[in-house]
């Protein structure tokens, strides 16, 4: 199994409720890819983190292996979420893969 999770940071320019809004449809967009892009076991957006956190979501999600998280990266569903919803609101992104 292959994990890749993401922490991003929304863009300054929103207001609180925007913020959630936009966190609203990036975890439905990006939850909804299971069972539509193939090797997905599991996949969670974490839109509540606790008070200290510098973020404001994180995707958690796991692959069968390291191939079907390169064939995630450029399948036309998940790219749809990435560039409809993720990119243009995001001011930083970091991520971490690892097998577990």
């Amino acid at each position: 199994m292959v994990r890749h999770v993401i922490l991003w940071t929304l863009k300054d320019e929103y207001s609180a409720a925007e913020k959630e809004s936009i966190k609203a449809e990036i975890k439905a967009g990006l939850e909804g890819l299971k069972g539509k892009v193939p090797g997905i076991v599991e996949i969670h957006v974490i839109t509540e983190g606790l008070e200290g956190s510098n973020c404001d979501l994180m995707l958690d999600s796991t692959f069968e292996n390291e191939e079907a998280l390169k064939g995630y990266s450029v399948n036309p569903a998940h790219l749809a979420v990435a560039d409809g919803k993720v990119r243009p609101n995001v001011s930083s992104r970091v991520c971490f893969n690892f097998e577990s």
